[in-house]
């Protein structure tokens, strides 16, 4: 019986592998071996970098509402305390973008809590 070496199965198997490190520097892009350990760490870094971009986008709300709430005369704890007891229900993006875009809008929003 005649032996199958599985060439060309090996060299998709290793193009395929080598397509995820295109523009990798140094070897990992280019030896097998190094690729699979470089895509492990990879998926492993994204994974807990889509957990981080969630805070890190809270932490930019937070900041940007803290500094239209600053000139306004205001704290942003005690802000968002009467918001809460007000029943006035806009999440932090919301509020970050109207202050950013809407200061007419947002000055509405503080003529309501104070």
């Amino acid at each position: 019986m005649a032996r199958v070496k599985g060439g060309a199965t090996a060299m998709k198997r290793r193009k395929k592998i080598l397509e995820q490190t295109k523009g990798f520097r140094g070897g990992i892009s280019s030896k097998k071996r190094q690729a699979i350990e470089a895509i492990h760490h990879a998926q492993l870094h994204s994974f807990a970098h889509r957990k981080d971009k969630k805070n890190d986008f809270r932490r930019l709300w937070t900041v940007r509402l803290s500094a239209a709430l600053r000139a306004a005369g205001l704290k942003y704890s005690t802000f968002m305390k009467t918001l809460k007891d007000k029943e006035i229900l806009l999440n932090r993006k919301m509020l970050a973008e109207i202050a950013a875009t809407r200061a007419e809008s947002f000055g509405r929003i503080l003529a309501k809590v104070k």
